[in-house]
């Protein structure tokens, strides 16, 4: 994926920030859970009867929200310079790390961090880490 430097907005970029800021501080408030992706998605794949219907707002919502997007601008463009298996093999890779790390960059990253959890901060930094490691990797070390 490549970033059309040109034409990104800083502002845009800390708006995005703050309402996803605001929708996880929120559902804290509100239903006393924490927006993590991946908990989110786990719930919903063994069911509760008192927990599935905020679940599946949570989800649609994040489906829903690109659509709405599409009716009043512009999707900016996008190049993924990687095959379907490498999407695939990363994607397990990501689902796998976030069993191992106890949830995901959305859960530990935006609402961990901002309860000030050492573990959080930890599996953060590990996040962070293992990206830097991986794309220092694939662009200089191994030969394309």
């Amino acid at each position: 994926m490549s970033i059309d430097w040109i034409n990104f907005t800083p502002w845009s970029a800390a708006i995005g920030g703050a309402v996803i800021g605001l929708a996880a501080a929120l559902l804290v408030l509100v239903n006393g859970r924490v927006a993590g992706i991946s908990g989110i998605v786990g719930g919903m794949l063994r069911p509760r009867a008192d927990d599935f219907a905020w679940r599946l707002a949570f989800i649609a919502g994040l489906l829903l929200a690109p659509m709405v997007y599409a009716m009043v601008a512009a999707f900016p463009s996008a190049t993924i310079a990687a095959s379907y298996p490498v999407l695939i093999v990363a994607g397990l890779l990501v689902g796998i790390g976030t069993r191992f790390a106890g949830g995901c960059t959305s859960g530990h990253g935006v609402c961990g961090l901002s309860r000030l959890s050492p573990r959080s901060l930890a599996a953060t930094l590990a996040f962070m880490a293992a990206g830097f490691v991986t794309v220092c990797v694939v662009r200089h070390v191994i030969p394309a």
